[in-house]
């Protein structure tokens, strides 16, 4: 079986720990209901070397959505003050495996980074491995991010409305079927219930298993079964932009290399007042 090349064992991460151009990000990031709280656990152990990327501060500031990409220029300036250059092989993990350390593989993509891996399993399976850890703080000097921005990465909420109208492009929602359907009320204030018409429903949990992203073959069962090709042109989304990258990562691992990301996911289109809605399961075609 081909290796995929945007993951990286905890055993081949072992071996190039504290090499020159090698930038590791510990990504976690929870939702409340999760009580867990990521910088607490990063300062608590981390892998040798790794910075701690914060998923509320790496934002637009000028954004009242959660997890709003920033500028090329703020990025920049964010991720080169933790010491890592765009030409870095950057690995990124988080504290459940394949949860949101995709998100940021996607950031570093998005913005320029041509050599970014997720660790298969994330903290976890670096653990279970008996791997060293650290509760210090890297000393890190600032590096050089040049910063270019894939503009055919995201999709910001007017294009999401004509793809929504026109269904030019497969829309696949992470968020949990309960949520999906409406069966429950979104956890932000103000937030309508349901999805965007014409959405499949794929939740993270469907795409890994133990933390770990699953093998080609399952994905492709697994999207099959919600009813979507995952070599067509698709839209990924979720509740704020975060976890649709799992899906993302996952279609690239396919091959498919015409997937975009809806930046604002469900926060923003659940929010506004002239967006159509739906309850209920996604319709098979």
């Amino acid at each position: 079986m081909t290796q995929n090349p945007f993951l990286i064992s905890p055993e081949d991460l072992a071996e190039v720990l504290g090499r020159d151009g090698v930038s590791i990000v510990d990504a976690s990031w929870y939702l409340p209901a999760q009580n867990r709280f990521a910088k607490t656990e990063y300062e608590a152990a981390h892998v040798p070397g790794a910075v701690f990327f914060d998923q509320d501060a790496i934002v637009d500031p000028a954004s009242t959505l959660p997890h709003t990409l920033p500028s090329p220029e703020v990025f920049a300036e964010k991720v080169g003050g933790l010491g890592i250059a765009d030409t870095d092989t950057i690995v990124v993990y988080d504290g459940v495996g394949m949860f949101t350390a995709p998100r940021v593989w996607w950031m570093f993509r998005t913005f320029g980074a041509k050599d970014v891996r997720v660790l298969d399993g994330g903290f976890p399976a670096w653990q279970a491995a008996g791997l060293p850890i650290e509760t210090e703080a890297p000393s890190v000097s600032a590096a050089t991010f040049e910063a270019t921005f894939d503009e055919s990465a995201p999709v910001f909420l007017p294009e999401m409305k004509e793809i929504v109208a026109t269904g030019r492009m497969q829309i696949i929602d992470a968020r949990s079927s309960e949520r999906f359907s409406g069966e429950v009320p979104e956890p932000r204030a103000g937030i309508r219930a349901g999805h965007m018409p014409g959405a499949r429903n794929l939740p993270i949990l469907q795409l890994a298993e133990n933390g770990r992203l699953k093998s080609p073959e399952a994905l492709r069962k697994a999207f099959a079964e919600a009813g979507v090709d995952p070599d067509k042109p698709s839209v990924t989304s979720c509740g704020s932009g975060v976890t649709a990258a799992v899906i993302s990562l996952a279609l690239e691992s396919l091959g498919n290399r015409s997937s975009k990301l809806y930046d604002g996911s469900w926060t923003e289109w659940g929010s506004a007042a002239d967006t159509p809605v739906e309850a209920g399961q996604s319709r098979k075609p």
